[in-house]
């Protein structure tokens, strides 16, 4: 029996709401915030004992923004926000974003409307009714008409099955469920770090600071780029703040959200000189932006391009890392940027510490966790702690966890059992008046987030305010659409090289896991898209008139 099945079953007192938010992130608050001020009866709810969602659980040290930061990683469609809160730095950590969430909501005074501590452990669709019946771990009993799931696309956290794993006896933490009750002290510690992408390279250099020992076991090998932190530019802020209309409308027609133009060049053009030339100033400037969009167009799209940076990134991993056999083991031979690029604050300098060493799981892998640490073919690694950085089942872990029934009592594992599908990476065939914010098939992780859900969550109000207007009681993908929309996301991936590499945009990191390519890659495109189906009346979605509660009750 499901959860929801027996709240139904028990009789236990029913909440009733216009519209159940799952998720207190970026996405979450944004979405209350436009359906309160619709008049609809909303509630959000979220494990966390926080707002924040991502940025809530993902407290490991070194944890900071590796998009265009500033006052650009944060809600666009308010000027007095954008005028009252001051970001410090151009990348912001951690902290700073968690009390910004922190201050938009007081400053919205949207948790008298927010269920923290509470998570959602099933949803059934009620098809007589038109309602989602919602399970909680507490025991309540939620119905709404609609369900908006703002899960977050990297929050359901991968914990790899290494033998032995329940058996290790000292501290263990995972990166991206960070403890936010209690300091983790690293000092005098041998630490036991797996798993090399962003979260692990950002951590690396702050642990290994305090620990007595740090040992990296590494997989795969990362292009990691300078971050490039530092104090934000008041001058910025001033004519931002000054003219915040024409600086959000940059940010909505370039590829992945930002303020800065991308660039036009192409990599062939120039000679090698000019192209080191460009590579340099990049790396000196540092973040992703700069280095991987902003030095020549065709770097994800042109295999030669590509090959032209990554070559020059090897090098200076070469410059950096002293002793050439770490060096050798720190270069990565996949095409850069087709997997999660990542960026650091002295990742490379770590290995010249004598307190952190690496172990290359491709030439010595792990056999099991001990008691006391990892055991490797070449022998065991004594340790007190052990940090898992080993990222996520992302962008649909998060909703499979809660796993929502829709017609015919059918389970989403059960529908996504072979492949993923989606309408406009916002609506899942089957689970009518159930949509997603940040969900697969759409934009989500290759563009600004936040700007990214403020327009999917205002494409999810326009739609629940049209059926509210127009008298419909439910909304679902018509059958074949998701076909469609599959192709259309895989032709904007076959344009450039992201496919060619195992990620977890392919799902690759996943044991099982389907392969297929999870994010549109047609940025404002893709935006202008789902606009369109909206102002043509939603064509490939059918709908049902609403049915009286009375009726349906009986």
């Amino acid at each position: 029996m499901t959860d929801t099945a027996a709240l139904r079953a028990s009789g236990a007192n029913t909440s009733e709401f216009d519209a159940i938010i799952i998720g207190a992130g970026f996405g979450g608050m944004y979405a209350l915030h436009i359906l309160r001020e619709q008049g609809l009866k909303v509630r959000v709810y979220d494990e966390a004992a926080g707002v924040g969602g991502t940025w809530f659980w993902n407290r490991y040290p070194g944890a900071r923004v590796d998009y265009p930061g500033g006052p650009f990683y944060c809600y666009t469609f308010s000027e007095d926000l954008i005028r009252e809160f001051d970001w410090p730095d151009t990348q912001p950590d951690q902290p700073t974003v968690l009390r910004y969430l922190n201050f938009v909501a007081d400053r919205l005074d949207l948790r008298r409307d927010i269920e923290l501590g509470t998570r959602i452990t099933g949803a059934s669709y009620d098809e007589a009714a038109q309602r989602w019946d919602v399970a909680t771990s507490t025991g309540e009993r939620l119905r709404a008409q609609f369900v908006v799931c703002a899960v977050g696309a990297l929050s359901a956290a991968n914990i790899p099955d290494i033998p032995g794993r329940e058996r290790f006896q000292g501290e263990c933490y995972h990166t991206g469920r960070w403890p936010h009750d209690k300091t983790v002290s690293f000092t005098g510690k041998r630490v036991g770090l797996i798993g090399t992408g962003s979260s692990g390279i950002q951590s690396t250099p702050e642990i290994a600071r305090d620990a007595a020992h740090l040992t990296v076991f590494q997989r795969t090998p990362q292009y990691s780029v300078p971050c490039g932190n530092r104090p934000t530019d008041p001058e910025l802020v001033a004519a931002a703040r000054a003219n915040w209309p024409k600086f959000r409308e940059i940010m909505l027609r370039t590829p992945i959200g930002s303020p800065d133009e991308p660039s036009t060049l192409l990599a062939r053009d120039h000679t090698p000189e000019q192209r080191r030339a460009v590579y340099e100033a990049a790396w000196g400037r540092g973040g992703i932006g700069s280095v991987l969009v902003g030095t020549y167009a065709d770097i994800l799209t042109d295999k030669q391009s590509n090959e032209w940076l990554a070559e020059f990134v090897r090098e200076k991993i070469a410059e950096v890392v002293e002793d050439p056999e770490t060096a050798r083991k720190l270069m990565p031979s996949y095409m850069i940027g087709t997997k999660r690029q990542v960026m650091d604050d002295g990742y490379y300098q770590a290995f010249n510490r004598d307190n952190v060493s690496l172990v290359d799981l491709r030439e010595d892998p792990i056999v099991e966790i001990t008691e006391r640490g990892v055991r490797t073919q070449s022998g065991e690694h004594p340790l007190d702690m052990l940090v898992y950085a080993t990222g996520f089942d992302a962008i649909t872990g998060a909703l499979q966890n809660i796993d929502p029934r829709g017609r015919d009592g059918v389970p989403l594992t059960e529908r996504w059992a072979q492949r993923f599908n989606s309408y406009l990476g916002l609506t899942i065939p089957g689970l009518p008046n159930l949509f997603m914010i940040h969900g697969p098939e759409s934009p989500c992780v290759l563009y600004n987030m936040p700007l990214g859900a403020e327009q999917e969550a205002d494409w999810i109000r326009d739609c629940i305010v049209h059926l509210r207007e127009h008298g419909i009681g439910a909304i679902e993908p018509a059958p074949g659409v998701d076909l469609a929309w599959a192709k259309e996301v895989e032709d904007w991936g076959n344009t450039s090289l992201y496919p060619e590499a195992d990620s977890w945009y392919m799902g690759s990191n996943i044991p099982g896991k389907h392969r297929q390519f999870a994010v549109h890659l047609g940025g404002p495109e893709y935006f202008r898209r789902i606009r369109d189906v909206a102002e043509a009346g939603y064509p490939g979605f059918v709908t049902e008139p609403e049915r009286s509660r009375a009726a349906s009750a009986g």
